[in-house]
Order: structure tokens, then C-alpha cells, then sequence
């Protein structure tokens, strides 16, 4: 048995050689980071987050570092769902690793129109991102609501066969409930956590670092809370959870899939060191050698008191 092999997870329906993937928007669509390594060594890659039309985000400065972490208001810059499947879908799809589009909007048209035009692509997964202001219920995110999220699901369910991942926000009472929700319109898996709503103030001009004011907080920082969250969820629903937040290495993968997560998404740790997702599939490979173990036969292990 190779030690490669003893990494494969199959996840709604879809066979992942291993089981690390970049988390959307800190890896583009790959191009860059083709100078380190090979695509093909990745488990997935789950893009740029993409929506109707093109954007240019929001104003600088729109990343802040904190302390074990980063803060993020980059606002969904990207070329639109047109160029990504007439320029960069076809380049990724010539990599032998898992594309997963990830995919925003700011009402339940843009999901629609977002994912049948995927529909029809040999994209693998899609992954929807419901963190997003509802411009049509006064700027709350969709994923802060069952109803808001179940919507979501329906809406992306209703016009395609592909795999459909729920990538849920953390900024809620019960992520649990939010999961569940999606679960029963339809979701094939969820993903999480999102970001966390985080600010800072510059003291000496008396005003927020970022031009938006607030941001996501990712990195090491939010860690255990996405451990907590990825535990909670993976004990609600009887769908496969993609773990990540703060995810920088093996052992953090590890403890996030006995937690629950079949998958786990690396982001923040990308931007201090880019060769991350292969140090953490290097790790895992060592760790099932060592144990003599498939990698999945630690999902969900863990043993609460």
C-alpha cells in the first residue's frame, strides 16, 4: 500500500486523492503558486470566489494582521462566472486535482444564475458561500438565518446535479442549526467556518484600519473555535463537513477530522508560507505510516468526556 493511498477520502460522491484543498479566495485559481509545486499534488482546490458579474472589491486597506491571524475586507474581487469558466476553468482542469467553484451573491438570482451556468461546466464541486450581505433584507448574510440559508440551498439545488457544499458563517448562535437547514433542502456536504466579524482601530488617526471598517478574522487565532463548530455540526447532520479556520498544520488536520471533518480547506497559513498544504499532506502521509491506518478512519474519533 502506498502511503498516498492511505490519504484518499471519498467525499459527496466525488474521490479526493488527498484530503487538503486551499481555501477560496487565498489561492486564486492556482496560477502563482505553480511556481512552488505542482497542482496535481493538492487534494482540491476550491477558487477565487466568483459572482455574476465582475468586481473590484472593496477600497484599501483592506488586510490587517492581528494577532495570530489576519483580517480580510477584500469584497469578492474577481473576473465574473464567465471568465472563469471560458480562462481559468479549463487551465485548472488539465491540473488531475479536484476544482471546486466557489461562488457568491447578493440575492438568490445571482446563486441561481451563478450555478446553472456551472451546471453545465466539468467543474467538480460547487461551493456556495453564504456569508454574503443580502441586499434584499437590509445587508445580513444569508448563512446568519435557517431560513436565509435553507433558501440559499434551495435556490443552488434547483438547477444543478453537481455536488453542493454549503460554506457556512460562524457569526451565528447555532452553526449546528444553520447546517441542518441546508441538509434538508438538498445540500450534498457543508463547509466550515467562514470568517469571523473582527475590527481594529488605529489609534492615532482614531479610525478602523480597514476602509470598511470590519473584516474576517482568519489564521490560528480562530482555530478553536472552528474545531467547536466543525464538532458541533459534524454531530447535527448526516453529510460530510469540510473543516477549516486557522488550519496551518498536519496536527491541526488531524484534530479537525476527529472532530468530524472528512476534508479540511488551509488559508490563511498560504500567505506566511505557501509550500503549507504540502508540509500538512507530507504530515498526515507520515502519521498514517506510522499508525499503520487510512486517514479516514480518524474522522469523527474523537471521544468527548
Amino acid at each position: 500500500m502506498s502511503d498516498m493511498s492511505r490519504l484518499g477520502i471519498d467525499f459527496a460522491g466525488v474521490h479526493f486523492k488527498n484530503p487538503v484543498i486551499p481555501a477560496s479566495g487565498t489561492f486564486g485559481y492556482g496560477r502563482e503558486f505553480e511556481e512552488f509545486y505542482p497542482l496535481s499534488a493538492l487534494g482540491g482546490i476550491s477558487v477565487k470566489g466568483t459572482t455574476a458579474a465582475a468586481r473590484n472589491g472593496n477600497l484599501p486597506p483592506r488586510i490587517a494582521e492581528t494577532p495570530s491571524g489576519m483580517l480580510n475586507s477584500v469584497g469578492l474581487q474577481n473576473p465574473g462566472i464567465d471568465h472563469f469558466i471560458e480562462k481559468e476553468l479549463p487551465y485548472l482542469k488539465t491540473k488531475d486535482t479536484v476544482v471546486i467553484a466557489n461562488i457568491a451573491g447578493s440575492d438568490a438570482e445571482e446563486y441561481r444564475t451563478i450555478a446553472q451556468k456551472l451546471d453545465s461546466t466539468d467543474v467538480d464541486m460547487i461551493e456556495v458561500n453564504i456569508s454574503c450581505p443580502n441586499v434584499k433584507a437590509g445587508g445580513a448574510a444569508f448563512g446568519v438565518s435557517c431560513e436565509g440559508a435553507a433558501h440559499i440551498t434551495k435556490t443552488v439545488r434547483a438547477v444543478t446535479k453537481k455536488p453542493v457544499m454549503m460554506k457556512l458563517s460562524p457569526n451565528v448562535t447555532s452553526i449546528a442549526d444553520i447546517a441542518k437547514a441546508c441538509e434538508s433542502e438538498g445540500a450534498d456536504a457543508v463547509s466550515l467556518i467562514n470568517t469571523l466579524l473582527g475590527m481594529r482601530i488605529d489609534i492615532r488617526t482614531g479610525r478602523p484600519i480597514l476602509h470598511n471598517n470590519v473584516g474576517g478574522l482568519s489564521g490560528p487565532a480562530v482555530f478553536p473555535v472552528a474545531v467547536r463548530m466543525v464538532w458541533q455540526t459534524a454531530n447535527a447532520v448526516n453529510i460530510p463537513v469540510c473543516g477549516m479556520g486557522g488550519v496551518s498544520s498536519w496536527e491541526d488536520a488531524v484534530e479537525m477530522m476527529m472532530a468530524g471533518a472528512s476534508l479540511v480547506q488551509v488559508g490563511a497559513a498560504l500567505f506566511a508560507d505557501p509550500m503549507t498544504p504540502l508540509k500538512i499532506t507530507e504530515g498526515l502521509e507520515n502519521y498514517c505510516e506510522d499508525k499503520n491506518i487510512m486517514l479516514r478512519s480518524i474522522i469523527g474519533s474523537v471521544k468527548p468526556w
